[in-house]
């Protein structure tokens, strides 16, 4: 929280400066600012960007929909975290603020066409691609990554079919220890009571109120001290009512938590108490159990003798740790699953070969937002710092690239005068011509307001439409 207000006061005052100064922006110049991706990360830009005087922002969106990781993303049982939303919602509202959904970068508009439409163009279309391990097996049928499952929960246009997950298996295995994966294991193993009244899925709530799976293993390559999940979330876990844990007291011989700093400190005292209180689903208190293994690492999926397209186990290395470094032992151990989900991570991509992009990375070349050798584009969000963080740093790292763009307005790197086309080009001319049809806020708030209705119907809080084809048909009625 105090970073988040450090970069709140850092760019609320650099803002101010910037436009009480003798350098602000000509009275009669309208910037027009083209934001491609309108997740987090590009409605916070906007809302820096904003900020300025004269300034146009047009929002474009592959999805009819909005909000990006915030709607597919976010857990079901999380809804305070989607507050955030009427932020945004705000920022779309702003009379010189636009949003175009069902527009795709790439395909129906190119990068160049974005930059000879805009005085400045900025790239938040986040992390659709997920890692992989890079294992023999991980194309194995009920072999899936997080974001899949992910996907499948929270009704994404392109979720999986819910015949991709094994729910008759008696045991998950996921590969992970970051938030998402802590996500995927509370939803397989809460009450489904606390799951009804949320906007999951119709289809994954019947799926998760038949499903066989009992019990859950969570396995990461290093140890106790370095697991990438937070408290809160790891809370959530241990107090699943009618679940159990399972945890190896060898793995936190020697842990001293005297001289770690807070958070860390807290998270390893929770994992230790945790550990004193060892409820396994044998137990009457629990029906079904999760459990942590560290130091393991994925060395193959296998498949059944009989069924070899079929995962029934993963071959684990056993590692020590270096340095804080994952090492392999040489010692091999065998899991059975009947469903593995690899929660190792989110990776960005490129629509367009013009965009300066670093494959290895996975991120957009850049200098704190601004692209390299491409003056007036910039980029925020994941394609800008990699997959990583949480809403608030989102947040900061769209605050500092915004704040960035208006720098160079005021310095004279982005040209501000020379007239651009802007929506007028985009939409009018470009998609028109295509026969794409875009979506408005107003008619995103159709399909919302649709939701809600159905949701209500169900005692949910909402209940999302699932094809883009009916969003369209909801939309344009």
């Amino acid at each position: 929280m105090a970073s988040q207000f450090y970069m709140r006061q850092f760019t609320g005052s650099r803002i101010a400066r910037l436009f009480s100064s003798s350098s602000t922006l000509p009275q009669n110049s309208n910037v027009k600012v083209c934001v491609v991706g309108a997740g987090a990360a590009g409605f916070y830009t906007a809302q820096q960007i904003l900020k300025a005087p004269n300034t146009q922002v047009d929002i474009y969106e592959s999805l009819p929909v909005p909000f990006g990781l915030v709607r597919y993303g976010v857990a079901p049982d999380h809804p305070e975290v989607k507050n955030c939303i009427n932020t945004f919602t705000a920022v779309a509202k702003n009379p010189r603020c636009r949003y175009y959904g069902n527009v795709k970068l790439g395909s129906d508009v190119t990068f160049k066409q974005f930059r000879d439409a805009y005085h400045a163009i900025v790239l938040t279309y986040g992390a659709d691609n997920e890692r992989t391990l890079g294992v023999p097996g991980e194309n194995l049928k009920y072999v899936l990554s997080a974001r899949q499952f992910v996907n499948w929960y929270n009704g994404h246009p392109s979720r999986i079919i819910t015949e991709d997950i094994n729910f008759d298996a008696d045991h998950c295995a996921i590969v992970g220890h970051g938030n998402v994966a802590l996500d995927v294991a509370r939803i397989l193993l809460a009450p489904i009571d606390k799951l009804k009244t949320t906007d999951i899925t119709e289809e994954a709530l019947d799926a998760l109120s038949r499903s066989r799976i009992k019990r859950v293993s969570l396995i990461g390559r290093r140890g106790p001290l370095q697991v990438a999940f937070t408290i809160k979330e790891f809370r959530e876990l241990v107090k699943l009512e009618g679940v159990g844990s399972l945890l190896d007291a060898n793995d936190f011989v020697g842990i001293d938590t005297s001289k770690m700093q807070r958070p860390r400190k807290r998270l390893t005292e929770l994992m230790l108490q945790t550990l004193e209180r060892n409820v396994s689903a044998a137990s009457p208190a629990a029906s079904k159990v999760w459990d942590l293994k560290f130091l393991r690492s994925p060395l193959e999926f296998l498949g059944d003798q009989s069924n070899k397209e079929r995962v029934v186990s993963i071959r684990l290395a056993v590692n020590r740790l270096e340095d804080e470094r994952a090492v392999p032992t040489g010692i091999e151990e065998t899991l059975p699953t009947g469903l593995a989900i690899k929660s190792v991570g989110y990776s960005s991509s490129c629509p367009d070969n013009d965009i300066p992009f670093d494959a290895r990375r996975g991120i957009i070349e850049n200098d704190a937002g601004r692209v390299r050798g491409l003056p007036g584009v910039y980029c925020s969000g994941w394609v800008k710092t990699g997959p990583i963080g949480v809403i608030v740093s989102t947040m900061n790292g769209s605050f500092e690239t915004g704040a960035n763009l208006l720098d160079d307005l005021t310095n004279g790197v982005i040209d501000s005068v020379s007239p651009r086309g802007g929506s007028e080009l985009i939409v009018h001319q470009i998609l028109k011509s295509k026969g794409v049809r875009h979506v408005s806020f107003e008619q995103w708030e159709k399909i919302a307001a649709f939701e809600t209705e159905m949701g209500s119907k169900k005692h949910k809080s909402a209940d999302k439409v699932l094809s883009v084809d009916q969003m369209l048909k909801i939309a344009f009625s």
